[in-house]
């Protein structure tokens, strides 16, 4: 089993620490925003789930992939828990790329390989697109 554990620093601010060890400042007081909130972290946990597949996938494919920008947006319920209800992925993807083999990496990472689309799935509708930008971008 793998443990996190998360230490409370003052007003609405944490230190938590990952099962690996590592440390990152959590604020959940979004007025004041020295950090970022547990929910935001759920955005940034999508976006390198699926950069994480859509890099090795294609690396597979033997795509030429120089740049990857994965860009998540969601709506949250009105009412508690407000669990994200919407979530759009933008993927922008620079180099010598088929578009068959991006659509299909992309693809096999929303449907079988990231598990935290595979959650956020449970309360969100997720929707994604891409773009492949012209070479030198």
């Amino acid at each position: 089993m793998q443990t996190a554990s998360v230490k409370w620093i003052g007003e609405e601010k944490f230190v938590a620490t990952s099962p690996s060890g590592h440390n990152i400042t959590l604020d959940s007081d979004r007025e004041s925003n020295k950090a970022p909130g547990p929910m935001e972290l759920v955005l940034m946990a999508l976006g390198a789930c699926t950069a994480t597949d859509v890099v090795t996938i294609l690396e597979k494919k033997r795509q030429k992939l120089q740049s990857l920008e994965v860009i998540c947006s969601g709506e949250r319920a009105k009412q508690p828990p407000t669990v994200w209800t919407k979530l759009e992925i933008l993927y922008r993807l620079g180099g010598q790329l088929d578009d068959d083999a991006v659509k299909h990496a992309i693809q096999l990472s929303e449907d079988k390989y990231c598990s935290v689309a595979a959650m956020l799935k449970k309360t969100a509708a997720l929707s994604w697109r891409y773009e492949i930008l012209p070479t030198g971008v």
